[in-house]
């Protein structure tokens, strides 16, 4: 007997239809993988089985008996737990690092009344030591980065002891080697008879955990595939075109350059490296976290400092005080948690595609301090139909997205007006082939910028960039050189 089934499970959002007639079944010990477009469905089916709406129609058994979940808590009680891809909310700023991995612990008075400081290490490095991670217990929350903050969201749900855990994009912020173990960790729950629902756009990590693919597209069922997953295959069917045809053509030949870096340290006793990035020209910067990729970034941005070395941009001397000095002069940044670095809160006066995306803008547009929302909309509609952004018209939140269209809404941001360099941290996170394709064409369609990517993922960046550089403890390592304008031996 399967542990989990969903069968013929529909749900619309007003005269959308979300899912159709879907279904999916889930065996005890088993990692079944659910692939799908943004907008395919995939969220809306783990909101079903994660207790956060309810079908329209169809039923879902769980070991065999009636499943509906009033809520998430009630979800994890049943022994179904989710990992969300967002994880704003796993912990509160002000907070420690083993307060938030036993924050659930507290709301539902599973802690005694009285606890000491050394109690609650205790009891969180126990939920860490389960996991295999290791974080630092005492810092403040809101200091972690995405990667830590994802791992004690991982954590916390493997203390509850699930027969199922749903993980939504679980690596999506987190390093090759982090990836890795938690790939160790899925196998771990694996062999003790847990579940895993997987959700991911990556595709190693489907090769390496899933023995089953469900594909959804438009709210569908459309396929499925067993161990070994052929994942061309999986994929044209997922995005229903063949692959080869989205992927854009690559420039042979580069302008001058824009971003010069000489002799640049990150830190004082990291070693010094040179990088020019010229017009036309994208340049994918991997590592694993913490070895400097998004400290580089930032460092051009204006919200860090280099401790040594020179920068030019267009050949003159280049050192933003701050963000705002960056953009005026045509450097400007997509931050690696587009949840916290570029878009509004929910439900916070301009939320909507069309304020998102001026946000930056708004002293160039409106320089008499008169806002109108005409020119918003019609750049927002303008974004609309050039990256394929799935949304009714500009007014919309840009919450009711998914996260690739969320992503292209930000990039869009950075398309309203012209740049000289644009610089891109983890652009892909959370963003299926088909839109990943889209945002690719746009940040390879201006000859006339410089593109300098951060990313973790090896085959993201040599499926983006013309040339792809190794950083390591916090410098560039350059290892090889040739071709037109010093194009590196690994570029493709």
């Amino acid at each position: 007997m399967s542990l989990l089934v969903a069968e013929h499970v529909s749900h619309a959002f007003g005269s959308t239809k979300a899912l159709t007639d879907s279904h999916l079944s889930v065996e005890a010990g088993e990692v079944v993988a659910l692939m799908g477009a943004n907008g395919a469905g995939k969220s809306t089916l783990v909101k079903i089985l994660s207790g956060v709406i309810r079908p329209d129609a169809g039923r879902v058994t769980l070991n065999g008996k009636p499943y509906a979940p009033e809520s998430p808590a009630d979800a994890a009680t049943r022994g179904v737990v989710t990992v969300h891809q967002s994880t704003d909310v796993v912990g509160i700023p002000g907070l420690t690092v083993a307060d938030a991995l036993l924050l659930q612990h507290y709301v539902e008075k599973r802690s005694p009344f009285f606890l000491s400081r050394a109690s609650v290490r205790r009891q969180a490095r126990r939920v860490l030591d389960e996991a295999g991670f290791h974080l630092p217990l005492d810092r403040d929350f809101a200091e972690l980065g995405a990667a830590d903050r994802q791992m004690v969201a991982i954590a916390r749900a493997l203390s509850n002891k699930a027969e199922l855990l749903i993980l939504d994009e679980p690596t999506a912020s987190l390093s090759m080697q982090e990836a890795s173990r938690l790939y160790d960790i899925v196998r771990g729950l694996k062999a003790r008879g847990i579940a895993v629902l997987y959700i991911s756009h990556r595709t190693a990590d489907l090769a390496a955990l899933a023995d089953r693919v469900v594909i959804l597209r438009g709210g569908r069922n459309v396929g499925a595939f067993s161990r070994p997953v052929d994942f061309d295959a999986a994929i044209e069917t997922m995005i229903g075109r063949p692959l080869s045809a989205a992927r854009p053509k690559k420039r042979e030949r580069f302008g001058r350059p824009v971003i010069e870096l000489r002799g640049a340290r990150l830190f004082p006793d990291s070693a010094p490296f040179d990088l020019v990035v010229r017009e036309g020209e994208v340049v994918a910067v991997t590592g694993v976290l913490g070895a400097g990729k998004s400290r580089l970034l930032s460092s051009l941005f204006g919200l860090k400092r280099l401790a040594d070395g020179e920068v030019l941009l267009d050949g003159k001397p280049y050192a933003p005080k701050n963000p705002e000095e960056a953009i005026a002069a045509g450097v400007v940044l997509a931050g690696e948690d587009r949840h916290r670095s570029s878009l509004i809160p929910a439900g916070w006066p301009g939320e909507t595609i069309a304020a998102t995306i001026s946000l930056p803008h708004l002293p160039r547009w409106y320089p008499s301090g008169f806002m109108f929302s005409g020119r918003e909309r019609r750049e927002g509609n303008l974004a609309i139909n050039r990256l394929g952004i799935k949304a009714l018209d500009a007014l919309a939140s840009v919450w009711s997205l998914s996260g690739g269209n969320q992503q292209k809404v930000v990039i869009a941001r950075w398309e309203a007006e012209p740049s000289r360099a644009l610089l891109l941290d983890e652009p892909f996170q959370g963003v299926d082939v088909g839109a990943r394709q889209d945002i690719i064409a746009a940040i390879r369609a201006h000859a006339d910028r410089a593109t300098l990517i951060a990313t973790s993922d090896s085959e993201e960046a040599h499926e983006v960039a013309d040339r792809v550089i190794e950083i390591d403890h916090h410098s560039l390592i350059d290892k090889a050189h040739g071709g037109e304008n010093g194009q590196q031996e690994e570029s493709i």
